[in-house]
Parts: C-alpha cells; structure tokens; sequence
C-alpha cells in the first residue's frame, strides 16, 4: 500500500479508508500508545485522535491508554510498566530513545505483551511490528527538492549548505539523515557542517545554526533540517542575525507554523505525512494482534515486519492541493493574520 491510494478528502477520512468497511472480530481489552515527547504538537493534534479514532471504530469495548514522555527515558520505561500493570495486552510505543526501548521490549515479551514500534524503529529489539512514513525517503526527498531548487537557482556547483539533523537518540532521525546523505552525496554541492539536534528541540537547533552562520556567512546557500521545528529554528536564527532573504530550509510534518512558513516564502518545503494514516495502521495492527492474527507487512526493516506509507514534498507551488485540496488543513487554521495575503496569492482564499 502507498501513500497514493489513501488520499480522500480529509486526513481522518484517509484513515477511516485503512480500516476499510469488512466486520472486525469485536473483543475487549487495554491498548496503550506511548508517545515521546511534547516539542512537536503532532501527537496530541493527529496521532493520538487519530488512533482513539481507529480503535473506537475497531473496538468499541477496548480500553485506549495514552501517555506522554516529554522527552524523558525514565518517565517513559515508567509509563510502560504501568501500562503493562493495568492490563495493556499491546503497547504502541514511540521511543524516547530507540536504543534504550530494547529494554522495553525484553520486558514486554517476557509478560507475553506485545509491541508495536510507531514511527521510530527500535533497531535492537525487534518488536512484533513496526508502522511508520518512510523515513529514510523523507530525508532523501527534502534534500533532493533543495538540490533541485539550488539548481534551478543557479546556484554553482561546490555552494555549501547546512545540514540539521534529529535527535541522536532517535533511530528515525538516524534513517531520515541517511536519506539525506543520499541525496547530497551526488549533488554537486557539499555540507558546511551538520548538527544532531538533542531531542528535536528547536531552540537548540535555532542556537546551532546562529554559530554557523557567524562562522561562514554569505557560503550558506540552503539547510537540510530533518522536521518543522528545527527549520524553523535555523530559520528564526537567520532572520535574528538579519539574513534577507533567508536561504531556502527544508522541513517535515507540515506542521501549521511551517505551512505559515511557506506561504510567507521563509521555509522552502515540508513533508506532508497526515499522522492520522499510521495511527490508523497502527490500530489495526494492534487489534491483529490481540486477536492472535498476523498483520500485513508490505517490508522488513530491523529484522521487523513493517508497513511503511510514502509521502509527499509540499513547497509554496503544490501547497494548494496536497495541504487545503485535500483537507488536511483548511484555511482559518493557517490563513490567519500577516499570511492572508500570501494565502490569497497562492488561491487558497478568494
């Protein structure tokens, strides 16, 4: 299954269409999706609705836990083991730390729970499945629509960019870095210097990338930043050291603050990845599951029985109709205040 066959109108009814119109074996039982962090607003905005949603509509009589990590490897393994107290017969997690979540899994074999890796791989450990966007293909695609762009530019062959990755802790960051590579390594122009950025955090990257720009200036021609947020965070650090116009910054998430970005020309793409399709996935594995089934893998990543959906790069020309065309946004959430004006030059608003 690719990202192509899911697209309807709306994100939620995109998910609705993993779930499909057979009869599900009804049963009752506890759930939990663990999730890592606060710094990015995707999980208590789509993935969670959009599991509850999915697990609603797959079993009305299961219990749904959900809990947050903040960023914390501790509060994380204790989340799991309550989850696992109070009954969860799988436990949908994205880790803290890819790494660290090993443990995690040993400890959930050992009481017969299973595991569903979500968006992060736990390369250590296999789980008992894995769902995510094709990670290592967003990472080459932000890149190779910048390489584009800085040709299509003009840009000469041997322009320095900046490269700013995930969390080092993050085995996503680790595949979407990978990609990255890829797509730089033949491009003809070469990384300045590249950062992993401690728990995806913002104001780290933004810190980082104001020393690059001390350090080499006008070389700058364009930044690879693996999400939203650390686009936006070198982006806020170009614009605070008085960079006009600022070079082109890539993202991931299409995240509304990013969106707003692009309309306003200072972010140059995003990824749209409606959360909503894996959390959907995700329900279904889950409920396959505890039901004793074998879910569908369409690949293996990690020695783990994957289902890995495909994306698509949105920049200012196709924001139109993969963002607002297809409901994933709609306009009074992002055409507000200084970015009506760019919201009706690109159509979106009359």
């Amino acid at each position: 299954m690719t990202f192509s066959t899911l697209r309807t109108t709306s994100a939620l009814a995109l998910a609705a269409s993993l779930l499909g119109g057979a009869a599900f074996a009804q049963t009752s039982g506890t759930v939990a999706f663990l999730m890592p962090d606060q710094a990015s607003t995707r999980y208590e905005q789509h993935d969670f609705p959009g599991f509850k949603a999915a697990m609603d509509k797959l079993c009305a009589d299961c219990t749904v836990i959900y809990q947050n990590a903040n960023a914390d490897v501790a509060l994380q393994q204790q989340q799991f083991n309550s989850v696992i107290a109070q009954g969860a017969k799988v436990i949908v997690l994205d880790p803290v730390d890819s790494a660290a979540a090993a443990g995690l899994v040993q400890i959930a074999h050992s009481q017969g729970v299973k595991v569903v890796a979500y968006d992060r791989p736990i390369p250590d450990t296999p789980a008992d499945f894995y769902v995510s966007f094709d990670n290592e293909g967003i990472g080459h695609a932000i890149a190779a629509s910048l390489v584009d762009l800085l040709k299509a530019n003009g840009v000469p062959a041997g322009s320095g960019v900046l490269e700013i990755n995930g969390s080092p802790t993050d085995a996503a960051a680790g595949l979407i870095r990978d990609g990255v590579h890829s797509a730089l390594a033949d491009s003809g122009y070469k990384t300045l210097a590249e950062f992993d950025t401690p728990d995806w955090a913002p104001p780290k990257a933004q810190e980082w990338a104001a020393g690059q720009i001390t350090r080499f200036g006008d070389q700058i021609k364009g930044v690879v930043a693996a999400n939203d947020g650390t686009g936006g965070g070198a982006i806020a650090a170009f614009k605070a050291a008085g960079v006009n116009p600022v070079p082109p910054v890539t993202g991931n998430d299409a995240t509304i603050a990013a969106l707003q970005l692009i309309i306003a020309g200072d972010q140059y793409n995003t990824i749209s990845k409606p959360s909503e399709i894996v959390a959907a996935a995700a329900a279904q594995v889950a409920m396959d599951l505890m039901n004793g089934k074998t879910p569908e893998a369409t690949t293996t990543l990690y020695n783990t029985p994957s289902q890995l959906f495909v994306p698509a790069v949105v920049t200012r020309k196709n924001i139109k109709a993969e963002i607002f065309d297809k409901g994933i946004q709609t306009p009074d959430q992002v055409c507000t205040g200084e970015y009506a004006a760019g919201c009706k030059e690109l159509g979106i608003t009359n």
